[in-house]
């Protein structure tokens, strides 16, 4: 059978891509897959499995559940994905800024703890009776 003919079950999709079948229905609540019904089981297919791997990947990425939606809107709406492409190249351009972003205030933190933690340890080597020899 050709995976684009395969049917999941939730257990078997959550167990194959490694999140809670919660997850899924939290995905599902949110409007990003769309799984059909047997009875009262969720049946997903090859659409709701890509669609889910772009969610995890998005969220891994450090993306919004609106920025993947909308990406995913587009997909939908837009067959030669020109829209979609523009859109994820100027989502992305914003995420690496705001990564730099982050890294450098990360960094001035790092820093600034640093100096504190060496003014501590500078203390505690000038205490007496730290085994230091000190009088």
């Amino acid at each position: 059978m050709d995976d684009r003919e395969r049917l999941y079950t939730a257990t078997e999709l959550a167990a194959e891509l490694g999140v809670t079948a919660r997850a899924l229905r939290f995905y599902e609540t949110k409007g990003l897959v769309a799984p059909r019904r047997h009875g009262n089981r969720r049946i997903y297919d090859y659409r709701d499995h890509a669609r889910l791997r772009l969610v995890l990947r998005g969220k891994r990425l450090g993306f919004s559940l609106a920025e993947i939606r909308r990406y995913l809107e587009l997909y939908d709406a837009d067959p030669t994905q020109a829209r979609q492409v523009e859109h994820l190249g100027a989502a992305v351009a914003r995420r690496i800024q705001d990564l730099e972003a982050q890294r450098r205030v990360l960094d001035e933190t790092l820093a600034d703890l640093r100096a504190i933690q060496a003014q501590v340890e500078a203390v505690v080597r000038g205490r007496p009776g730290n085994g230091s020899g000190a009088p």
